[in-house]
Parts: structure tokens; C-alpha cells; sequence
């Protein structure tokens, strides 16, 4: 299912290229300050580097854990969840920024405030690095590690990570179709994770 669901997203995403510019000056005209102050105050939780971080401290208080004897399922499973996160993520990325380098688009910035749009394929430039949202790969990861380990909670965890993700595009941070790519590369590369890695945590519909 989140095969299907992750190709769903990159094939609408790589559609929405089509109306991406007129999205943005939608966007741009109706989303109110309330709104964007909100918006601003929640996106950042989709950030990489804060999940990253978690991760990589839950597994590192796991393995000392379980080295010395202390840990039960529980700690086990925690030690899991944080690693099969950090290979998903670690994954998706490669795809991610290899993506970004060889395509390199402009940021929605550079069309509302100089009417500049559009790729620059093989540029290589750091600063072109709008497609695909690192945000939405990185909590749609989150969504499907946490659907594996508590599948009757993913309806939420899915609708929260679409909605952190949107934030970026209501923001002007990134353009429609870089969301919905990254969704979609979020959701294939932690599904291939779980099957692969943790194919006794995975649950029958992934």
C-alpha cells in the first residue's frame, strides 16, 4: 500500500510542475499573516535535524542498554524504531540531494521577488536546492516507521505529516511538487527500510 501511495505522490507531485507557478502567487495572496505566523511557528517540526538527533540518541541510550543486559522488549524495540528511522532518512536523503544537485531548482523566493522560475539541470549549486522538500521526506519517514509501530494510530500519523508537509508550500518555503515528491521518496524509502531490515516489525498493508 504505501508502494502505491509513495508512486501516487511522485507522479501527482511531478505534475503539479505544470501549475507550481500559479500556486505560489495563490498562495502568496491569500494566506494571511495569522496564518503564516502559525504555519511558521509548526513547519520546523518536520525538520530533519531534530528528528536525526532524537534518533541517534534514543539508539545510542538503547545500545547501552542492551549491551549491558538492562533493556527489555520495549528498549528493544525503541532501539529498532530509532535505527530503522536513521536508514530510512539516511536513504531518502541520498536520493534527495542527489536530486536536488541535478536538477537544481529555484526557490519560490526567487519568483515572488524577482520573477525568476524554473531548473537548472546539472548546475550543481547549493542555493538551487528547492526540489525535492527535505521537510516532507523526512516526516513522512517519521509517519511510516510510527504507522509500523502503531498501525492503528496511521490515519494520524499520515494526516499530521501531510500537514507539516503542506506548511512548507503555504509558506512559499517550496514550490507544490517539491512536497509531494519528497512525500512520496519519504514513504518508499522507509517502506523499503521496514521490509527489508525489519521485516518482522512491518506490518502486512506497507
Amino acid at each position: 500500500m504505501l508502494l502505491w501511495a509513495g508512486l501516487f505522490f511522485l507522479v501527482v507531485g511531478a505534475g503539479c510542475v505544470a501549475i507550481d507557478r500559479r500556486a505560489v502567487h495563490l498562495i502568496h495572496d491569500h494566506v494571511g499573516l495569522g496564518l503564516t505566523r502559525f504555519l511558521g511557528a509548526t513547519t520546523h517540526l518536520a525538520k530533519a535535524a531534530h528528528w536525526l538527533l532524537a534518533a541517534l540518541l534514543v539508539y545510542a541510550v538503547c545500545w547501552i542498554r542492551l549491551r549491558s543486559g538492562g533493556g527489555g522488549a520495549g528498549v528493544k524495540l525503541a532501539f529498532q524504531a530509532a535505527l530503522a528511522f536513521i536508514l530510512a532518512l539516511g536513504a531518502g536523503s541520498a536520493v534527495l540531494h542527489s536530486i536536488k544537485l541535478l536538477l537544481g531548482r529555484r526557490r519560490p523566493r526567487d519568483e515572488l521577488e524577482m520573477g525568476l522560475y524554473g531548473f537548472a539541470p546539472f548546475g550543481f549549486s547549493l542555493s538551487n536546492n528547492s526540489f525535492p522538500s527535505g521537510h516532507a521526506l523526512t516526516i513522512f519517514c517519521v509517519a511510516a516507521i510510527a504507522s509500523a509501530l502503531w498501525p492503528q494510530g496511521a490515519l494520524l500519523w499520515f494526516a499530521v505529516a501531510l500537514w507539516l508537509a503542506l506548511t512548507r508550500a503555504l509558506l512559499n518555503a517550496h514550490f507544490l511538487s517539491d512536497v509531494l515528491v519528497g512525500a512520496g521518496v519519504g514513504l518508499i524509502s522507509a517502506r523499503e527500510v521496514m521490509l527489508l531490515v525489519f521485516p518482522q516489525l512491518t506490518p502486512g498493508w506497507f
